[in-house]
């Protein structure tokens, strides 16, 4: 087996890590064909990646005109700590006013590191909502890695 196969993360895995992790790189296209990277919080939309922002961001501007998208969750500062999962797919616009507020209570809720606070993050959803659209991942490719799977290293001397 190469040692791609070795460090790549079963499906359960990468559902878990995507289910516990909080920020993620969003890659957009701008318009002269140079990535777009920035971070941002996400939440999930029935298990899939969801994000919201501002209607008249760059990021927005960029998925209107070409939807295609990667997104990379990571963890690990050594090397033989280093976990990620890169998905690769196309976002969905979510256009009505009530799938924004779902989003943004996703995305709100684990950005405040409150999974189950409704109220003390409804008002704020609902006022910065007005100016949001939100966004699904429809993955098309997922690719992971866990080098803690590699085990230890073996020390010399």
């Amino acid at each position: 087996m190469n040692q791609r196969a070795r460090i790549a993360m079963s499906d359960d895995e990468v559902t878990a890590f995507i289910a516990e992790s909080r920020k993620l790189q969003l890659g957009t296209i701008n318009p002269d064909g140079m990535p777009h990277m920035v971070t941002m919080f996400y939440g999930l939309d029935e298990g899939k990646i969801a994000f919201w922002t501002y209607g008249k961001a760059q990021k927005t501007r960029n998925i209107q005109r070409d939807a295609r998208v990667s997104c990379l969750i990571e963890a690990g500062d050594d090397y033989a700590e280093l976990r990620g999962v890169l998905v690769y797919g196309v976002a969905r616009t979510i256009g009505d006013p009530e799938g924004v507020l779902r989003v943004g209570m996703g995305v709100t809720r684990r950005m405040a590191g409150m999974p189950d606070s409704e109220e003390l993050v409804s008002e704020y959803v609902a006022h910065t909502g007005r100016k949001r659209v939100a966004f699904v991942v429809e993955p098309t490719r997922v690719v992971s890695w866990d080098h803690r799977k590699l085990g230890t290293p073996i020390q010399s001397g």
